[in-house]
């Protein structure tokens, strides 16, 4: 029930198009939108197909026969959806052990976008804390700032606007970070998930933790494409001498040439960057875009890390962050 409700929690903010999201342990590990859902269903697993396994899966769509079936093929725990059409509970029981959850009224998920909930936490010592949620402004792409500061008395100021692709991205991108535990950096591109570093300690930390899984991410939706099986299966494979070494090397290879898929990127941050050294390693991956909350003292070093990046990196602002724990 709480990834489900995280899901939702996510979902509220993607209400525009047909949208998936699958969550595992509280954390999204795949999500995407699309003109279809079977579209999103795939986009959204394929994005971390093995996370994606025993996983919860939220449609903010009615359920068809051509979803159903993609969902059948594969192990979830979980399938919510505000309906299900006629026989897609049967294709869905195929699979044992798998809750199957009607949410009504999700047509109405976006108000809550608009509105607060109280959040209890209990502590060891039998206090309670209690908390509202936070608000996110972000809404259309007018409502990013232009990344600028001030320091000392000379403003720094991003050279390059955003395209209306990557405006799309990054509201995509920021609205899924609302789901997030803090500290937190993702990827997006074409409206899906790329890689998602969740929880971590340090901001370069979970920036390089987000790109090694896009790598393997990538690797792997390679793999099981062409051969039917995980990339750690066919390694295992490898190492028994079962099969051709140079299978692993090609998928290497292809996932080192497109930098496992970041190229074009968009990267997500749910606080801002006391170093620049956090956009530094996401720029080395072909990223084109930054949306943080801005407010750091080196604001002007992330500023300059963009406008010095070859083609230029382009950022904006979201003046808040998206804090989870």
């Amino acid at each position: 029930m709480t990834d489900v409700d995280n899901a939702l929690n996510i979902m509220k903010y993607l209400s525009t198009r047909p949208a998936v999201v699958i969550v595992k342990h509280n954390n999204p590990c795949g999500v995407a939108w699309a003109h279809e859902l079977s579209e999103a269903y795939d986009k959204a697993n394929m994005a971390d197909r093995i996370a994606a396994f025993g996983g919860c899966a939220l449609f903010n769509r009615p359920l068809d026969s051509t979803t159903a079936e993609m969902v059948s093929a594969n192990y979830l725990e979980v399938v919510a959806a505000p309906d299900f059409e006629d026989g897609t509970v049967d294709i869905l029981s195929k699979r044992g052990n798998l809750r199957i959850i009607r949410i009504g009224r999700i047509d109405k998920l976006a108000d809550y976008a608009a509105m607060r909930f109280v959040d209890f936490k209990s502590l060891i010592d039998g206090g309670i804390i209690v908390q509202q949620s936070p608000l996110n402004p972000i809404r259309s792409p007018e409502d990013f700032l232009p990344a600028s500061t001030v320091y000392e008395g000379k403003t720094y100021a991003i050279a390059r606007r955003p395209t209306e692709i990557e405006y799309n991205d990054m509201l995509f991108g920021w609205q899924v970070e609302q789901g997030i535990t803090s500290n937190s950096v993702i990827y997006v591109k074409d409206g899906v998930t790329v890689g998602i570093g969740t929880g971590e300690q340090d901001r370069v930390g979970v920036a390089e933790i987000g790109i090694f899984k896009a790598y393997t991410k990538y690797a792997d939706s390679l793999c099981f494409g062409r051969h039917g099986r995980s990339y750690k299966e066919l390694e295992l494979a490898v190492e028994k001498g079962e099969e051709d070494r140079n299978l692993l090397k090609e998928i290497d290879g292809e996932t080192k040439q497109a930098k496992g898929g970041l190229i074009g990127s968009c990267m997500i941050s749910d606080a801002f960057f006391p170093f620049r050294d956090g956009v530094d390693v996401a720029i080395r991956e072909g990223i084109t875009a930054v949306v943080q909350p801005g407010g750091s003292l080196r604001d002007f070093e992330v500023i300059e890390a963009c406008n010095e990046a070859e083609p230029q990196v382009t950022m904006v602002f979201t003046g808040q962050r998206a804090f989870k724990h």
